[in-house]
Protein backbone atom coordinates (compact mmCIF):
# COMPACT_ATOMS: atom_id res chain seq x y z
CA UNK A 1 0.00 0.00 0.00
CA UNK A 2 1.66 2.91 -0.89
CA UNK A 3 -0.18 5.92 0.91
CA UNK A 4 0.44 7.81 4.09
CA UNK A 5 1.82 5.52 7.01
CA UNK A 6 -0.77 6.32 9.33
CA UNK A 7 -3.75 5.62 7.02
CA UNK A 8 -3.15 1.99 4.96
CA UNK A 9 -6.28 0.68 5.40
CA UNK A 10 -8.19 3.86 4.79
CA UNK A 11 -7.11 5.08 1.48
CA UNK A 12 -7.50 0.33 0.27
CA UNK A 13 -10.81 1.31 1.44
CA UNK A 14 -11.74 4.50 -0.32
CA UNK A 15 -14.62 2.87 -2.45
CA UNK A 16 -16.32 0.93 -0.10
CA UNK A 17 -16.71 3.97 2.13
CA UNK A 18 -18.06 5.90 -1.16
CA UNK A 19 -20.20 3.34 -1.77
CA UNK A 20 -21.64 3.61 2.28
CA UNK A 21 -21.77 6.90 1.61
CA UNK A 22 -24.24 6.52 -1.09
CA UNK A 23 -26.48 3.72 0.05
CA UNK A 24 -27.24 5.72 3.13
CA UNK A 25 -27.79 9.10 1.06
CA UNK A 26 -30.19 7.22 -1.41
CA UNK A 27 -31.91 5.42 1.06
CA UNK A 28 -32.45 8.43 2.98
CA UNK A 29 -34.05 10.42 -0.08
CA UNK A 30 -36.53 7.82 -0.69
CA UNK A 31 -38.11 7.24 3.18
CA UNK A 32 -37.37 11.03 3.64
CA UNK A 33 -38.62 13.20 0.57
CA UNK A 34 -42.63 13.07 -0.10
CA UNK A 35 -42.04 13.68 -3.49
CA UNK A 36 -42.14 10.88 -6.18
CA UNK A 37 -39.22 12.33 -8.31
CA UNK A 38 -37.07 12.76 -5.57
CA UNK A 39 -37.67 9.11 -4.40
CA UNK A 40 -36.56 8.04 -7.89
CA UNK A 41 -33.59 10.20 -7.69
CA UNK A 42 -33.17 8.50 -4.33
CA UNK A 43 -33.79 4.82 -5.53
CA UNK A 44 -31.23 5.63 -8.41
CA UNK A 45 -28.68 7.19 -6.10
CA UNK A 46 -28.80 4.02 -4.29
CA UNK A 47 -28.35 1.61 -7.27
CA UNK A 48 -25.17 3.47 -7.99
CA UNK A 49 -23.62 2.49 -4.78
CA UNK A 50 -24.76 -1.21 -5.28
CA UNK A 51 -22.92 -0.97 -9.33
CA UNK A 52 -20.07 0.50 -6.92
CA UNK A 53 -20.13 -2.14 -4.43
CA UNK A 54 -19.74 -4.95 -7.28
CA UNK A 55 -17.39 -3.01 -9.43
CA UNK A 56 -14.87 -2.25 -6.77
CA UNK A 57 -13.45 -5.30 -5.95
CA UNK A 58 -13.52 -7.11 -9.60
CA UNK A 59 -10.65 -4.77 -10.86
CA UNK A 60 -7.29 -5.49 -9.58
CA UNK A 61 -4.25 -2.92 -9.78
CA UNK A 62 -1.99 -3.58 -12.69
CA UNK A 63 -4.53 -6.30 -14.00
CA UNK A 64 -5.62 -5.98 -17.88
CA UNK A 65 -8.47 -7.82 -19.61
CA UNK A 66 -8.20 -11.52 -19.19
CA UNK A 67 -6.71 -12.23 -22.87
CA UNK A 68 -4.15 -14.59 -22.61
CA UNK A 69 -0.76 -13.05 -23.26
CA UNK A 70 3.11 -13.82 -21.76
CA UNK A 71 3.85 -10.24 -21.26
CA UNK A 72 0.70 -10.30 -18.23
CA UNK A 73 0.34 -12.50 -14.88
CA UNK A 74 -2.29 -10.23 -13.11
CA UNK A 75 -5.90 -10.51 -14.74
CA UNK A 76 -8.79 -8.78 -13.59
CA UNK A 77 -12.15 -10.42 -13.21
CA UNK A 78 -14.80 -9.36 -15.63
CA UNK A 79 -17.65 -10.92 -14.47
CA UNK A 80 -18.61 -8.07 -11.96
CA UNK A 81 -18.18 -5.19 -14.54
CA UNK A 82 -20.79 -7.99 -17.57
CA UNK A 83 -23.21 -8.08 -14.45
CA UNK A 84 -23.02 -4.18 -13.37
CA UNK A 85 -23.88 -3.75 -17.45
CA UNK A 86 -26.83 -5.77 -17.28
CA UNK A 87 -27.99 -4.30 -14.26
CA UNK A 88 -27.98 -0.92 -15.36
CA UNK A 89 -29.74 -1.80 -18.22
CA UNK A 90 -32.69 -3.25 -15.75
CA UNK A 91 -31.95 0.36 -13.45
CA UNK A 92 -32.59 2.62 -16.23
CA UNK A 93 -35.84 0.50 -17.49
CA UNK A 94 -36.97 0.81 -13.85
CA UNK A 95 -36.25 4.38 -13.75
CA UNK A 96 -38.46 4.90 -17.06
CA UNK A 97 -41.61 2.42 -15.66
CA UNK A 98 -41.64 4.81 -11.96
CA UNK A 99 -40.83 8.18 -14.33
CA UNK A 100 -44.13 7.09 -16.44
CA UNK A 101 -46.23 5.95 -12.85
CA UNK A 102 -45.43 9.47 -11.85
CA UNK A 103 -46.65 11.26 -14.99
CA UNK A 104 -49.81 8.83 -14.33
CA UNK A 105 -50.02 9.67 -10.80
CA UNK A 106 -49.73 13.21 -11.29
CA UNK A 107 -52.67 13.06 -14.10
CA UNK A 108 -55.09 11.36 -11.61
CA UNK A 109 -54.27 13.44 -8.53
CA UNK A 110 -53.15 16.77 -9.91
CA UNK A 111 -49.65 16.21 -7.27
CA UNK A 112 -46.78 14.12 -7.51
CA UNK A 113 -46.33 14.75 -3.23
CA UNK A 114 -47.32 11.65 -0.97
CA UNK A 115 -48.60 13.10 1.66
CA UNK A 116 -51.32 14.78 -0.42
CA UNK A 117 -52.01 11.70 -2.38
CA UNK A 118 -52.87 9.95 0.72
CA UNK A 119 -54.90 13.03 1.73
CA UNK A 120 -56.83 12.74 -1.20
CA UNK A 121 -57.51 9.33 -1.31
CA UNK A 122 -58.54 8.85 2.66
CA UNK A 123 -61.04 11.65 2.50
CA UNK A 124 -64.41 11.05 1.21
CA UNK A 125 -65.68 11.49 -2.09
CA UNK A 126 -62.04 13.55 -3.75
CA UNK A 127 -60.28 10.14 -4.80
CA UNK A 128 -59.22 10.00 -7.90
CA UNK A 129 -61.97 8.47 -10.51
Amino acid sequence: MNGPPGLPGVIGHFSYFVTIFLLVAGLFIVIARGNLIKKLVGLGIFQTSVYLLYIAPGKLIGGTAPILSDAFKIYSNPIPHVLILTAIVVGVATLALGLALVVRIREAYGTIEEDDILLQETSPGSGAD
